[in-house]
């Protein structure tokens, strides 16, 4: 029964079949022809036993799939399957890989010629768009021979479990241009330090580009050379990132939602300010606070960032903003540094929500992180073509302005503000983090 369940005929085959069935048609008219097509049919079943005697001897074809620890949301991710072929004759193989049905694809097929007695792999790449648990299902490998007139399956690789986290290798790009002190490239830019607010760290001789302020006139007489005071930036601060998970973060923008967005963003951020020796914490909330992670210097605490981030999902209620302040009253008790990551569609929301923000600006510096509807940009930047179309694009042109309204009336309320594009959001939200330490708000 098993023999019968992995063997399969294939086209080829049928094809043959269908030919030796026309020609038994035309006997019936050439009767001359009509032994001719019985040693055609012997010599197809021979070789179809011939084929399935070779597909079934030996080992046959081994199988392994290689996943990652882990994904990286929204990235690219890379699975590596490998072949070994114990035949001692050349196998055209085709790969069936069932992939996790939160991709939703049903054809993935590669085929590929293994040469006897050799290994062969390939890679194939993935991009989720969901944080959680990813399960793959089996791997089908199909073996032929040279005639193609029946194959084998053989499954491997049942059942892998891979998680989803966020993006931690668009966490680790932005690491690295933080390390290399390129912060300029990629959209980052480099900001002007205001005043002192840094601590001292050493005399060194000045060189051009120092800062003259800065320059040391006891050391300068004793040297006889500029020296300059040396600065660098005040240490262990706190640092929270502040995750809206209600309805509003929903909303999905070129595959992700503004959710998906916000914790990447948080992830990459939290990383650059850890590299900074700032401490890092977290919150989420919706209808209450859900999440607290304390803040701490550790690099450990990326993990830890990561772990709680990795199945935060909106549970579509409305966002209470005032258990959001009671909360941090009650467990964030120096100045921080608090990144809020939400949304407002309509100043109506953001009136409704002020109060609290402005309460929680008095103790902490609130940076509101909140989006642009890059769906309402595409639409005023078309053409209108007939008159519906033009009164969408009026409806279009308010809802921007609102968004531009809002951010004005938080920094008029005092209010930190980033009105970004989603896709944007990590580069302008790590701007705005070394714009505040460069002007010492904590």
């Amino acid at each position: 029964m098993k023999f019968l369940k992995s063997l399969y005929l294939t086209k080829r085959f049928f094809y043959a079949i269908a030919a030796i069935a026309v020609l038994l048609l035309f006997s019936f008219w050439i009767p001359a022809i009509y032994p001719v097509i019985w040693v055609i049919f012997v010599i197809l079943s021979i070789a179809l036993l011939f084929d399935i005697i070779a597909l079934f001897q030996g080992k046959g074809l081994t199988a392994k799939r290689i996943l990652p620890e882990k994904f990286s949301n929204s990235d690219a991710n890379s699975i590596k399957i490998q072949i070994k072929n114990a035949y001692s004759f050349k196998v055209f193989a085709e790969v069936i890989d069932e992939l996790p049905i939160q991709f939703q694809k049903r054809d993935f097929l590669y085929t590929s010629e293994v040469k006897p007695t050799k290994n062969f792999e390939f890679e194939h790449e993935v991009t989720p768009l969901a944080r959680g648990e990813y399960i793959f299902g089996k791997l089908n490998i199909y073996a032929q021979t040279i005639l193609k007139l029946a194959k084998i399956r053989q499954v491997f690789d049942a059942e892998q479990m891979v998680k989803v986290y966020p993006s931690f290798i668009q966490m680790k790009k932005l690491d690295f241009l933080a390390i290399d002190n390129r912060i300029s490239q990629s959209g980052l830019k480099k900001i002007r330090r205001l005043g002192h607010t840094m601590e001292f760290e050493q005399i060194k001789e000045y060189v051009n580009g120092d800062d003259v302020r800065t320059i040391n006139w006891k050391a300068t007489a004793k040297h006889r050379n500029l020296m300059v005071n040396q600065f660098q930036d005040e240490k262990a601060q706190p640092v929270y990132s502040v995750i809206d998970t209600g309805r509003v973060m929903k909303m999905p923008f070129e595959g992700l939602s503004l959710l998906d967005y916000a914790i990447n963003s948080s992830l990459a951020f939290s990383n650059i300010a850890l590299r900074k020796k700032d401490k890092t914490g977290l919150i989420s909330f919706s209808s209450k606070v859900e999440k607290i992670l304390k803040d701490s210097s550790r690099m450990s605490q990326l993990q830890r960032i990561m772990e709680s981030l990795y199945n935060v999902n909106t549970d579509f209620k409305e966002s209470d903003f005032g258990s959001l302040y009671a909360g941090i009253n009650r467990f964030i008790t120096h100045r921080s540094l608090l990144m809020l990551y939400t949304n407002f569609e309509h100043p109506s929301a953001l009136e409704r929500q002020l109060p609290y923000l402005k309460a929680i600006n008095k103790r902490h510096v609130l940076v509101v992180v909140f989006f642009e509807n890059t769906e309402i940009t595409k639409l005023l930047h078309s053409y209108p073509e007939n008159l519906s179309e033009s009164a969408h694009q009026g409806i279009a042109e308010e809802f921007s302005q609102n968004k531009v309204k809002m951010a004005k009336e938080l920094q008029r309320n005092g209010i930190q503000t980033v009105l970004t594009k989603p896709k944007e959001l990590s580069v302008n939200t790590i701007n705005k983090y070394l714009e505040i330490k460069a002007r010492g708000l904590i």
